[in-house]
């Protein structure tokens, strides 16, 4: 059985600029750069206007993990992660390279020219027999302080862009 994972970003920005931002190549690169981990990078992006497409790959270094994730998977975690909008909804899936973790879900934008909100909602799925809900709450508890990370990077974007 799965972990629920789920964040709502608040921001005074309206829901366009926020739209804006994640069509903009440049905005998830620099978001990368700032807030994805060593070695993160953007593997592919594409936009037609209405669908966006983004590959990233992101990385937590092992000594920002805890103890049961380390013991299992020893190593930093290396993160392929997607995400595919249609107007102001998408998906997003990612997965950790060597181990049977599984993270995927959805994102929606709303708001309106005064104010946005973004919410996430997955499930994060890690198959290991014992061990696995400790490891699922362990990462969701990450993946949290990550879209925390980026719902404020994307904040300060917005507002400087």
């Amino acid at each position: 059985m799965a972990t629920p994972l789920a964040y709502t970003a608040h921001y005074a920005l309206p829901a366009a600029k926020v739209r804006a931002a994640l069509s903009d190549e440049q905005y998830w690169t620099t978001r990368l750069a700032e807030v994805g981990g060593p070695g993160a990078h953007l593997d592919s992006f594409s936009s037609d206007g209405a669908r966006l497409k983004v590959e990233m790959t992101q990385a937590i270094p092992a000594a920002d993990l805890p103890a049961q994730i380390t013991a299992v998977r020893p190593g930093d975690l290396i993160i392929p992660r997607a995400e595919t909008y249609d107007g102001d909804s998408g998906t997003f899936q990612a997965h950790v390279e060597g181990a049977p973790a599984q993270v995927h879900g959805t994102v929606t934008l709303s708001g309106d020219e005064n104010s946005s909100t973004v919410t996430v909602a997955g499930t994060v799925e890690v198959a290991i027999p014992l061990f696995g809900k400790k490891i699922e709450a362990a990462v969701a508890e990450k993946l949290t302080e990550l879209l925390a990370r980026e719902a404020e990077f994307t904040g300060s974007w917005v507002a400087a862009h």
